[in-house]
């Protein structure tokens, strides 16, 4: 790896590879490392992602391969102290979600909310936030997903291999699900993304791990730490695209609004965001799993 410093800061990447090493996780091995020069000699954990190797049309297929990832997360959750990571706390979560009015809305969009608009997002802000600050505290990947995710190149390991978790953070154990199977390039249908999140929440449980004992609260939960992180990346994708010259991030954009649409749908307290995102999009009300709405 070649990181200057004066560009990036490798630290929390050693820090957080040894955490995950210690928790059984299969990561990068830091071989050497040069602070001062932003070199690192690190493990080649394979070719191939996680994305790479998935059957895109038959979601059944790929069931194995995603409790593979779920075991990774489990482990890493199992691993958690509190003081280690920074914390996914409120400023963050805010600083986050303003980049959907700053990036999406007002330079994609051309949109500057005003008025009793602007109260409405700021008060679904402030709602989503504490939602998800009500949710137990764990060690947080913040981008686990199947292109983080290598496929060993040992036909043997069980492990996948896990990247790109520099930014992990102590909060909720929602969010790393959320992520996993509301993908910022792929989408599954409402029954896979159901099955497997069952599946991590039995495994959750039996390991201990503060998950509500109630699926349908769980759910819930990973529904609206969803929408924050889909308002956040919609804003990111905007942002890659207008200041950094990577327009195809947005054709990305569209799956991003679709997941918030269908989670704003599905509770009352977020009817006046799905209102906003229909008169954006000119798009209409959706229909799905209701949660919230009877």
């Amino acid at each position: 790896m070649d990181a200057p410093p004066q560009q990036e800061d490798c630290g929390p990447f050693v820090t957080v590879a040894a955490l995950m090493a210690a928790a059984g996780l299969l990561v990068p091995r830091v071989l050497a490392w040069d602070p001062d020069a932003g070199f690192l000699l690190l493990d080649d954990l394979g070719r191939q992602t996680m994305m790479e190797v998935i059957d895109r049309d038959d979601p059944g297929v790929n069931q194995a391969l995603y409790l593979r990832a779920v075991d990774a997360l489990v482990a890493w959750q199992v691993a958690s102290r509190p003081d280690v990571l920074a914390p996914y706390d409120e400023a963050l979560l805010a600083r986050e979600l303003a980049l959907f009015p700053d990036w999406y809305l007002g330079q994609h969009r051309g949109i500057t909310l005003q008025g009793k608009q602007r109260e409405m997002l700021d008060t679904t802000f402030k709602l989503i936030i504490e939602r998800n600050l009500a949710a137990p505290r764990v060690y947080v990947h913040r981008d686990f997903m199947p292109r983080n995710l290598m496929i060993p190149s040992d036909p043997a390991e069980p492990r996948l291999g896990v990247l790109d978790f520099q930014d992990a953070v102590h909060g909720p154990i929602t969010y790393d699900i959320a992520s996993l199977m509301r993908d910022a390039f792929l989408s599954w249908d409402e029954e896979f993304v159901l099955d497997i999140t069952v599946r991590y929440w039995q495994k959750a449980l039996k390991a201990g791990l503060p998950v509500d004992r109630d699926f349908g609260e769980f759910w819930r939960g990973v529904e609206w730490m969803g929408l924050q992180r889909h308002l956040k990346v919609a804003g990111i994708f905007a942002r890659l695209s207008l200041r950094d010259g990577k327009p195809r991030y947005l054709a990305d954009t569209p799956r991003f609004i679709a997941y918030i649409r269908a989670t704003a749908s599905r509770y009352r307290e977020l009817t006046p965001l799905l209102r906003l995102i229909d008169e954006v999009e000119g798009t209409q009300a959706v229909s799905g799993y209701a949660f919230g709405r009877v």
